[in-house]
Order: C-alpha cells, then structure tokens, then sequence
C-alpha cells in the first residue's frame, strides 16, 4: 500500500452496534466514578506531520482509532468463550501477553471459560490431537517470568474451513492470535471464512516479531528485550577481539528480512566497526568490499568487530537453484555468518595476515529470553486494548504503536509489505556514524 494509503483502509471492521453495558462501567460507578473510556470517535492521526499543500488545506488528515476499553460493549461476558494461539518463532513477550488477555478478559470483564490452543493453527485441526488448555488467573499467575510459551507454537499454514469449524464446535467468540506476518494472513484468513459464514466472531491479532518489520507499526514486543541482550554480547565478543592479535569477532543476529535488530544494538553498544543488513547489499572482494574494509581496519587497529543480521549478503550466493521455504512460506536464507568466517579466514590466509576469528551466534538463546521489565509493559497494553477491541466486536485487527500511542488497524494494512529501514533515514545514518563504516561496499 505504501504511500496511497486512503482513509478507508485505515478503518477497522466491527461485528455490530454494542448495546451492552460494559462490566468495567457497572463495577466503576461505584468505587472509581472518573474511570476513563475511549470513544470511537477519538482518532489518532496516522502521520504527526500535516502537509496541508499536498492534502488540501481543510482535508481530515489520515487518522486511526485509539484503542482502549469501551463503555458499550458488543458480547456479552457470561455467555464469551475465547481462545488464545500462538504462532511462528519464539519472541521474548509471548507469555506476558498470554497472561494479560486472561486476567483482562477474567477480572475486567467476567469472561472465564478462556482456551489455550496448542502448538499454533495446527491446535485447531482434529488430524493432529491437541487438546485446548483451560487457561484462568491460576494457570497463568506467573508465567510471565519465562520465556518462550506455555501453549507451544508451530509455522505452516493450515486448512482455514477446519480452523472454524473447529471455532463453531466450541462455540468460540473471541480469538486472539499472537504472530508475525504469516500468523496475521492467517487470522485475516480466519476471519473472512467467519464472515463468509456470517458468524459473530471476532479475531484480534497481537503482532509478535522479533524482528519489528510488521508495517505501519512503531514497534513490536520482544524487539525491545533482544537488543538488551544483544548488547553485552557484542561487548564480550569486542574483548575476544581486541584481547588477540588481529582478532576478528563476528555477532550473527536476527534479521531475517529487516536489520533493525542489529542497527540498534550496534547503537546501544558501539563498540562495531562494521553492521551488515539486509536493506544494504554489499561486495566481498574488490577496492571497496567488505575484505579491503576489514585489511585496512586490522592494519590500523589489530581488530575488528562485525554485526551481521542473518539476511544480509544474500546476494553473495548462487540463487540458480530453487528458492527454498520454511513452513510458512519465508525464504530460508543461506548462513551468512558461517559464510563470513570462512570468507574472511580465506582472504587472511591468502594475504599472509596472522590473526583469530571468533564466531558466535546467540540468536535461540535470545529468542527464548524472558520479556525484560520495558517489553513486559509493552505486552500488557497491547493484551489489554486486544481485549477491549475484540470485547467491543471489533474484528480483522491487529494491536500496535504508532504516534507512541496503542491503535487499532486493519489486518492488511500492515501485512501488505514488510517494515525496512530506510537508508536514507536517521537510524541507518546514526549507525554509519557509530560504525564509522563507508557509505557503501559495493564497487559499482
């Protein structure tokens, strides 16, 4: 969608007018009379700069809806079942989010027959015999202090007619899916099978992606935990490297389409003197490849530290043959660590040049982390405005940040392309100054 985006495409669907008073309300008037609700009509504008040239002086500029709970409310919480999944990868976060969903939907709205869905979409369908988890405050009271998630996870598509069904025989309302790209295609896919069969469901998506490149989105939970522990990896792989003579370190992070995960480690530890990301090709050999880069820095300095996001360099390799997939569809990409090292050990080994090179890659480690007290925060508002939308019939959205403030946006507006960074913006030109690496290594 990039820069046509409408109006239109920013507005979220909903499953009816809500007639019934929220149980927040009923349970407020009382103790707390000044409970604040959010209005439908309270919008948040898509972009914090307004060109009345280009958009016509008096237009409405872009807007979205601001999440937040409702005073009116679409189901009614005696009679709500929900069901939560997880998708994809392991992302620091996940069970922060889980937990929330349960106490909102549990202490703020009454909501208490909640299914956990194990090991992702394929939980739904009979042929793999997993059985739901009743999840309550109990089950859920401190998982938030782990890493990974109690309901497992799994990639691939999965038959979306046997996914509902599946949603019809346990009379489900309320589905929340946590995932990345291909987890948010699938709610969406969900959810239009639910309306083609003009069913009163409503699916709600909570973006998980290490990697922060769900569009249109500021950022998504886990990001910030995997750039803490990125950092003091980095500082312990520069004292490999400056501890030996011409040492080499090599940090291979996540990043499998988007760099930004190795971009703000290397800022939050700058101590790197070269980050390669997939946004940015570059050359190995040649005047001014990447290999003359690193001769002339062991020369200088007897060291040198390298960041690598592990779809970054993908042009280095024979794509002659077929383009292999993991189960959900993403390119797997060759290991441009592994390839480095080896790389760099040739191009040393032919030059003459005595040194060490040190690889480390810590991305499972990092994965599986636990949420650290900034991202736990993060996870619980994004649970609790899911909740608050899907509860309000809300459907076919997804949660995010945008303008530092928790919206709701349509499913497709933000898995239409993927988040990249922009290598002409402040972050990629913050982290060339911080690197002190050239422009550009490619020799055309």
């Amino acid at each position: 969608m990039g820069n046509n985006i409408k109006q239109s495409d920013l507005e979220v669907k909903t499953l009816g007018p809500c007639k019934i008073t929220s149980p927040s309300l009923r349970s407020t008037e009382q103790s707390i009379p000044h409970f604040h609700f959010v209005e439908d009509t309270e919008r948040v504008l898509f972009d914090m700069i307004y060109d009345s040239k280009k958009n016509g002086l008096g237009d409405e500029p872009l807007n979205m809806e601001r999440a937040g709970p409702r005073k009116n409310i679409y189901f009614d919480p005696s009679k709500t079942t929900a069901a939560i999944v997880t998708c994809g990868g392991l992302c620091p976060g996940i069970n922060v989010v889980i937990r929330s969903i349960v106490l909102a939907l549990n202490f703020r709205y009454g909501v208490t027959k909640i299914f956990g869905v194990q090991y992702g979409y394929e939980g739904f369908i009979p042929e793999y015999q997993h059985s739901f988890i009743d999840l309550d405050p109990d089950v859920v009271g401190n998982i938030n202090q782990f890493g990974g998630t109690i309901l497992g996870s799994s990639r691939g598509q999965q038959n979306v007619e046997e996914i509902v069904d599946c949603l019809e025989r346990n009379n489900i309302n309320l589905l929340f899916a946590i995932g990345g790209d291909g987890t948010l295609k699938g709610a969406y896919a969900i959810h239009e099978e639910i309306e083609n069969r003009g069913l009163k469901i409503a699916v709600a998506g909570i973006p998980k992606t290490i990697d922060n490149d769900i569009n249109h989105i500021e950022k998504s939970f886990g990001f910030e935990t995997s750039v803490t522990i990125s950092s003091p990896i980095i500082r312990d792989a520069h004292n490999e490297a400056k501890g030996a003579y011409n040492g080499i370190a090599i940090i291979k992070l996540m990043g499998r389409d988007s760099g930004f995960i190795a971009a703000n480690a290397v800022m939050a530890m700058p101590e790197v003197n070269v980050v390669l990301v997939p946004e940015v090709e570059f050359d190995l050999h040649g005047e001014k490849g990447l290999l003359e880069f690193i001769k002339d820095r062991i020369n200088e300095k007897h060291h040198c530290v390298i960041v690598v996001a592990e779809g970054a360099g993908q042009n280095l390799f024979d794509k002659e043959s077929d383009v292999l997939t993991d189960a959900s569809g993403n390119i797997l990409h060759e290991d441009i660590g592994v390839y480095l090292k080896l790389q760099i050990k040739h191009f040393m080994e032919e030059n003459n040049i005595r040194g060490t090179i040190k690889y480390i890659d810590p991305s499972y480690i990092i994965r599986s982390a636990p949420a650290n007290p900034v991202d736990s925060i993060f996870c619980n508002q994004l649970a609790l405005a899911a909740v608050h939308g899907a509860m309000a019939g809300k459907t076919g959205f997804v949660v995010g940040q945008r303008s530092d403030t928790i919206v709701y946006l349509p499913i497709p507006l933000v898995t239409a392309e993927r988040k990249k960074i922009d290598v002409e913006g402040d972050l990629w030109l913050t982290v060339l100054e911080s690197t002190g690496q050239p422009i550009s290594m490619k020799n055309d």
